[in-house]
């Protein structure tokens, strides 16, 4: 099922696995790295993760909440004064000039870790991108490219929004330490994440980044969202399918894996816990199309979020149970977490735009294949 979907999906290269609680139940590797060399991809060949970064960044700030070093629901500007004060965008002048509110309430770590702070992304909200062509336009990975107004009142909405970058931000006031440095030690190296962690180049043998041309033939397009001035805790990681499969089954077990705990076993139910009340999470619009489709995973469910995870409350059409975690690398990798059923999977490729159709039918084939088999 996987390699047929693969074939019909037209994608450069792919890895997917599945797992339990117990160890892996399938894994695959199919394709190139690029299709210019014509490199097979292997099963640990790297992959930028982008917004599956979230998730591991999410941990990190939990561990500092078990600490005593964050807290969910105290302002978070104490920590990080960007978030201070913050001010609501509520429209642009006849100039063009952005117009500014106070905020009704301060920013939390809630806010950030659920994507209802106000923040955005200026390739999904039009009146992000307008801002900053307003202000200018910020160097890719720099901390501007994550100064912004709200588009909201904190807890009002769900926008998908870089509120984990702020996150991560807070983690490294917390601890003193660069983010990348305490990921490391903390959640990758107990977890035996040996081929995960922050860069500023690609790494040789890495996945590229493709595109399809008019004539849909794949071509390479040098993209590279690590860099920068700061760890990107929404979305700067690379990392191995095997890696991210090892995350999967800690979060299956509660928070441990091979007798290493990275989260209390309640930590972890609380992550998978729906925490923006009867707020929609999940649907996404785009301003760059180039580089996102709209996109909503479950359209027809009332999905919510955790502390890191989208939540479908009802049967997924694949297979997951009610109560499962997901969520998504913009180079159309995937992942999800079934605690009711206790499997799991995970699919690394690297294309662009999101949200093509080829790949999530070759991911909707990979979780198919897991509920067959039970």
């Amino acid at each position: 099922m996987f390699e047929q979907a693969f074939a019909n999906a037209n994608l450069p290269g792919v890895v997917g696995m599945i797992v339990d609680r117990d160890g892996v139940r399938f894994s695959s590797a199919l394709g190139v790295i690029d299709t210019e060399s014509n490199r097979p991809v292997a099963e640990d060949t790297p992959f930028q993760i982008a917004s599956m970064t979230k998730a591991l960044a999410s941990v990190a700030a939990m561990q500092q909440v078990e600490a005593g070093r964050l807290d969910l629901d105290a302002p978070i500007g104490d920590l990080v004064p960007d978030l201070a004060n913050a001010q609501v965008l509520t429209g642009f002048d006849a100039d063009g000039k952005p117009q500014l509110r106070p905020a009704a309430r301060p920013v939390t770590l809630r806010h950030l870790l659920t994507h209802t702070a106000g923040l955005g992304y200026f390739f999904i909200h039009p009146e992000v991108l307008q801002y900053f062509s307003a202000v200018g336009m910020p160097a890719p990975g720099s901390l501007d490219s994550i100064r912004m107004p709200l588009m909201f009142d904190p807890g009002e909405r769900w926008e998908y929004s870089v509120g984990i970058d702020w996150a991560g931000l807070a983690v490294e006031a917390a601890t003193g330490e660069k983010l990348g440095d305490y990921m490391a030690e903390h959640v990758f190296a107990p977890l035996g994440m040996t081929g995960t962690g922050f860069y500023d180049a690609l790494p040789e043998g890495a996945a590229q980044v493709h595109v399809r041309d008019e004539s849909g033939a794949l071509k390479v397009q040098p993209m590279f969202l690590g860099g920068g001035e700061y760890h990107n805790a929404g979305g700067g990681l690379i990392g191995t399918a095997p890696d991210y499969a090892r995350f999967v089954r800690a979060m299956l077990r509660g928070g441990e894996l091979d007798g290493k705990r990275v989260l209390k076993q309640e930590t972890v139910a609380e992550m998978a816990r729906n925490q923006i009340g009867p707020l929609r999470a999940g649907a996404m619009g785009t301003s760059m199309p180039h580089l996102a489709q709209p996109y909503d995973t479950f359209p027809d469910q009332h999905t919510g979020w955790g502390l890191g995870f989208l939540i479908n409350p009802e049967q997924g059409p694949n297979g997951r149970a009610p109560g499962s975690l997901a969520w998504a690398g913009i180079f159309n990798s995937y992942y999800w977490i079934d605690p009711q059923s206790g499997v799991g999977g995970v699919m690394m490729s690297q294309l662009s735009p999101f949200g093509d159709p080829g790949a999530l039918a070759t991911f909707g084939a990979l979780e198919q294949m897991a509920y067959a088999a039970r």
